[in-house]
């Protein structure tokens, strides 16, 4: 099966467990005669206010995440356009600091690559965006100041960019919201196993999408919290790093003609 594809209803296969652990209760449930709740409004409101509080940390979660989407692209194009300045002094001076600029961004791609899948540390990544200023230092005489400013601008978004992935890959969206939502979900369920509801088969439907849907909502919003979760086994959300690698690859936008340039 594509790996694609696996990872794409993997959140399926993990809610479809916990269906079958709670049909599997209900059934031991029905047999041992420890049905001993009766069916009233009240689990009605229950769902009704659990899913409310899911709905609520689903759209902060989201928000998040719609924010993450845009940060690989942004650091592409900060590297792009540390690349295009080097190629710029290269045309016009032929100086070799600009090869040393060109390849140093292109290492330091790779590093904020790794650094993704926490194989690099923020502190290391953090000094190797500072060595950007030995470049800067060196193209004092070769552009004009106002070049140099808007590359120390780029560095300082750079660092920014950097800062915020961390900040949002380190801290969980309201952690006693979750709590609350899952321990309630808990409750519901082990209620709904003990709820004495006919037809008996018909109940194990009616539980089992009740189970499945608050399951299902919790794993995607722990999914969501962490859009970088690619160091994580089993995150299956996670943003895309495509324009990141495409640069590193050399195949994103105006890469041919630096490369011509650099040449």
């Amino acid at each position: 099966m594509d790996f694609r594809l696996t990872k794409k209803y993997a959140l399926v296969y993990r809610g479809g467990m916990t269906v079958i652990l709670v049909i599997v209760l209900k059934l031991i449930a029905h047999q041992m005669g420890w049905e001993v709740l009766s069916l009233s409004p009240l689990f009605s409101g229950i769902v009704a206010a659990n899913v409310f509080l899911l709905g609520f940390l689903l759209s902060g979660v989201i928000s998040d995440y719609k924010e993450s989407e845009k940060l690989p692209g942004e650091l592409s194009a900060i590297l792009s356009t540390f690349a295009d300045e080097a190629a710029t002094v290269h045309l016009r001076s032929g100086d070799k600091i600009a090869q040393e600029l060109s390849a140093f961004v292109r290492e330091l791609a790779g590093s904020i690559h790794a650094w993704f899948y926490r194989k690099e540390r923020t502190g290391n990544l953090m000094n190797k965006i500072s060595e950007l200023n030995r470049f800067f230092l060196a193209f004092e005489p070769l552009m004009q100041a106002n070049y140099i400013v808007r590359m120390k601008q780029q560095q300082d978004a750079l660092r920014r960019i950097i800062i915020r992935i961390h900040t949002i890959r380190e801290t969980s969206f309201i952690s006693s919201g979750y709590l609350i939502a899952e321990v309630t979900s808990i409750l519901l369920a082990l209620g709904l196993v003990m709820a004495k509801i006919d037809p008996f088969y018909e109940s194990l439907f009616v539980v089992g999408v009740i189970v499945f849907l608050l399951s299902f909502l919790i794993l995607l919003i722990r999914d969501l919290d962490n859009p970088f979760g690619y160091y994580e086994n089993g995150s299956t959300e996670d943003v895309s790093l495509k324009p990141l690698e495409d640069f590193i690859s050399g195949t994103s936008i105006g890469s041919e003609s630096r490369t011509g340039a650099a040449n």
